[in-house]
């Protein structure tokens, strides 16, 4: 199930860390752009339910996934559904299939103390915590599948972070607040049609549960103090309304129920589609000159 194009985005100067969340699920290969200008083909599945890519061999650095010891219940319980989900290393392998890498990138599944993952820009490392798997454990844990709940959440939140890594190590230009454009980039992942036009439900599903994981963050946190509105994070009810809106963009068909519900406020949704068409090209056109 190959993809014609792929989108990674956001600003890394030191350590970008990102408190609240945004996304579970394997992980997509590339993404086909808004108008494509070629098709790739598509690839076969490989055992583990992740797509092959034909990606060309022998050229730069690869993604190295280790797991660090965990001591602490919540550190365990993350650990436990990474490594027995693999969507890390799943994700991590088609990154490194798709783009040209110019060394390889560590990433680190880690014990934190908090429920958080980050790039950091000085070692060149990406940084999945425990906790923040945990934390969507917790949050869900009503939910039919709450591992699966946060194994989709998991897989948006590590493509946040590639989106950090990509404009630190192809210096990508980009305007607005790096959290913002590292959010497009996840959903850009998430809900971009294949080559052959279909799109992944279970990554439509993890942007839908990420936007939800928002709201929940918001309606937890209490009173905003003065603080929140300065932070480098667009608020989290913002961030979930965000996601709203791209999924609903990228098929508003599909995506009607959530007009008509009153999930996502018909004012916004008004210009959802073409946000999504201009989040698409703009990704596809600065991640291009670094595929495969």
């Amino acid at each position: 199930m190959a993809r014609s194009g792929v989108a990674m985005v956001a600003i890394g100067l030191l350590v970008v860390g990102c408190g609240a969340k945004p996304s579970a699920a394997p992980p997509p290969s590339t993404k086909a752009e808004a108008a494509p200008t070629s098709a790739s083909p598509v690839a076969a599945t490989q055992s583990n339910g992740y797509p092959v890519p034909k990606a060309k061999t022998g050229e730069g650095g690869k993604m190295v996934v280790t797991y660090e010891e965990a001591t602490t219940p919540e550190a365990i319980a993350g650990r436990d559904l990474m490594e027995k989900t693999h969507f890390v290393d799943g994700i991590a392998q088609s990154v490194s299939d798709w783009y040209v890498l110019p060394y390889d990138i560590p990433v680190v599944g880690a014990q934190c103390g908090e429920a958080n993952d980050y790039w950091n820009s000085g070692d060149k490392k990406l940084t999945l915590c425990y906790e923040d798997v945990d934390q969507s454990l917790k949050i869900f844990a009503k939910d039919p599948q709450p591992e699966e709940t946060a194994r989709r959440i998991g897989i948006g939140a590590f493509f946040h972070e590639v989106g950090h890594m990509a404009i630190d190590i192809y210096d990508l230009p980009v305007t607005g607040r790096e959290e913002d454009v590292a959010d497009q980039l996840a959903a850009y992942e998430l809900l971009a049609p294949y080559a052959d036009g279909h799109v992944d439900q279970d990554f439509v599903q993890a942007a839908k549960d990420t936007a939800r994981e928002y709201s929940v963050l918001s309606k937890e946190g209490g009173p905003l103090e003065q603080e929140a509105f300065a932070d480098v994070h667009t608020l989290d009810q913002a961030r979930a309304y965000n996601f709203e809106c791209w999924v609903y963009g990228s098929n508003p068909e599909a995506g009607a129920d959530m007009v008509s519900s009153g999930q996502l406020p018909e004012g916004r949704a008004d210009g959802c589609q073409a946000e999504w068409d201009q989040l698409v090209k703009g990704w596809t056109a600065l991640l291009e000159p670094h595929m495969r």
